[in-house]
């Protein structure tokens, strides 16, 4: 097994809850991989209430996602 040093910051260690300076590639792997996620949820949120989509109802967005597949089928 190889050993690679990475550095961050104190903010980032913290944000990506590191408990050990030694961790294996998997693991750092997973956490960035929640931070990405956790990120994109939140620009998703953003947008949602921006647009007004946060505010659709569960028959909106059903109407929504039957004109979508309506759609679809019609391009083939």
């Amino acid at each position: 097994m190889r050993t690679l040093t990475v550095s961050i910051n104190e903010a980032e260690y913290l944000k990506l809850g590191f408990k050990d300076d030694k961790i294996l590639f998997s693991e750092l792997k997973e956490k960035i991989g929640i931070e990405y996620a956790r990120t994109a949820m939140a620009k998703c949120h953003k947008i949602a209430r921006e647009t007004g989509l946060a505010d659709m109802t569960m028959d909106e967005i059903n109407a929504e996602i039957q004109a979508v597949r309506k759609n679809a089928k019609n391009c083939y």
